[in-house]
């Protein structure tokens, strides 16, 4: 009976020590920070890519400022752009967009049901957010799903986790914790 205790405890301890091997997070520690309630802008350019029933529409979110006041830009990969003007709720929130400011949202068009996708703008192998001054390597999003680095040539799976599916081997998109309640609800991301 010993030696069975003895035989179960070293296997126990065998399997949580090859458990800590190198592990690879799906998640970015990196900052971002996002809480958009749709409901009230009603931007349909958004809506289109927080809409489950459409998987494999995408679209990029930017911040800019015009006559000093604050707005979020929206491109979906369908080629439609708006603008929306952050209210006095959104400017009392903090909004960080990424590394660089930019950000990706979509349902990606692989597995059910659909997966919530948030990836930042900026090519993980090009963009080096330490680089002084800042150079940005941002990504371009096609009708199809993918995302191209200008820079490298590599091309992204928007819809398959951000895998690299063309061009030289490398990291895949970095990636946020995303949620949305649907095309017109909120979106979050941290």
């Amino acid at each position: 009976m010993r030696n069975i205790l003895l035989l179960a405890t070293l296997l126990t301890g065998a399997i949580i020590l090859g458990a800590c091997g190198e592990t690879s997070s799906e998640y970015t520690i990196g900052k971002c920070f996002l809480i958009f309630d749709n409901s009230t802008h009603q931007d349909a350019t958004l809506a289109s890519a927080m809409n489950p029933n459409a998987p494999g529409i995408f679209c990029t979110i930017t911040k800019s400022l015009k006559g000093g006041a604050p707005y979020l830009n929206f491109t979906n990969s369908a080629g439609n752009s708006s603008s929306a003007l952050l209210n006095a709720l959104d400017t009392k929130r903090t909004i960080i967009l990424g590394y660089n400011e930019g950000i990706i949202v979509g349902y990606g068009a692989i597995g059910l049901p659909p997966t919530f996708y948030a990836f930042d703008r900026e090519c993980p192998n090009c963009f080096d957010p330490n680089d002084i001054p800042m150079r940005s390597k941002p990504l371009s999003i096609d009708n199809s799903g993918i995302a191209t680095c200008k820079a490298c040539q590599r091309k992204y799976d928007l819809n398959n986790d951000g895998f690299v599916t063309s061009g030289a081997d490398g990291k895949r998109l970095t990636r946020y914790h995303a949620t949305t309640t649907g095309p017109f609800g909120v979106l979050a991301i941290n």
